[in-house]
């Protein structure tokens, strides 16, 4: 019979791999959401693939670079994932708008509307911190909160 400090210990270590399991399943749950096709026959990561690869040669380093740096504050692990979507993005809006280049209006524009209103604290400060002026971007983060809707046709 288990007694004393084995039991808790036990005890804790299912109760801590039931959790970590859970927040894992939940994880994988909305990966596999995302992989699924919608009407149109393509998922939503089809379409964010597909944006990325249609403008690929408007990016230059410079734009590059600043997308690198805007998503420090994502965490490592979630940092390629976050870079991939907000890459779709603002590849989609050069799309709309017929950009010759990928500018640092459209590619701000692109990162504020990609994220959740939840992260816009954390692209102004680093905004501030790079000595770049959030005023002109301030309706895209008001818009940003209405949730946008799609603009293109799929």
């Amino acid at each position: 019979m288990l007694e004393g400090w084995f039991l808790w210990f036990i005890l804790f270590w299912v109760v801590l791999l039931v959790v970590l399991m859970g927040i894992g399943g939940f994880f994988m749950f909305r990966k596999f959401g995302k992989s699924l096709p919608k009407q149109d026959g393509k998922s939503d990561l089809d379409w964010e693939e597909y944006y990325v690869d249609q403008t690929i040669h408007l990016w230059n380093d410079e734009q590059k670079h600043l997308l690198n740096e805007l998503v420090t504050p994502v965490p490592d692990l979630f940092r390629p994932v976050a870079k991939q979507k907000i890459a779709g993005k603002i590849g989609q809006l050069a799309l709309e708008e017929k950009a010759k280049s990928i500018t640092q209006e459209l590619l701000i524009r692109g990162y504020i509307i990609a994220t959740p209103k939840r992260d816009h604290k954390f692209l102004r400060k680093k905004l501030a911190e790079m000595d770049i002026d959030v005023t002109p971007y301030n309706k895209y983060f008001e818009l940003s909160a209405e949730k946008p809707t799609q603009s293109i046709k799929r």
